[in-house]
């Protein structure tokens, strides 16, 4: 299948479900600050994926995906605080820290394809 939106990427979709469970799993969380910057830095995994995409070339892009990995480890290092805190209990902790994982293999194997390859317009 041809990757024709940012929609299409795997790791956006993936991106985007991590997002809402960070919303739902924090919803009620009253550390304000803590809670901000982890939905912030899971916002941003989605925004880079679909923010490379349309930069036009494969280096480019690339560049846009290790931002989203950067943003992706800030989340599971916020998730270990989370946890730590009590504002994540296990069961969600795990939830998000497998998600993170699952995003995290498919943007290494993403970069790889887009190193080797050209994009076609």
């Amino acid at each position: 299948m041809r990757i024709q939106r940012f929609e299409d990427v795997d790791s956006w979709k993936e991106a985007r479900l991590l997002v809402r469970e960070i919303y739902l799993h924090l919803g009620g969380c009253r550390d304000y600050g803590f809670r901000d910057q982890i939905q912030r830095a899971a916002v941003s995994v989605m925004s880079n994926i679909a923010e490379g995409f349309d930069r036009g070339s494969n280096k480019e892009f690339v560049q846009y995906l290790i931002i989203s990995r950067g943003s992706l480890s800030e989340v599971k290092s916020l998730a270990y605080a989370g946890l730590d805190i009590g504002d994540l209990d296990q069961k969600n902790f795990e939830a998000v820290m497998k998600r993170c994982n699952r995003i995290s293999n498919i943007l290494n194997g993403f970069i790889r394809f887009l190193k080797s390859s050209q994009r076609k317009a």
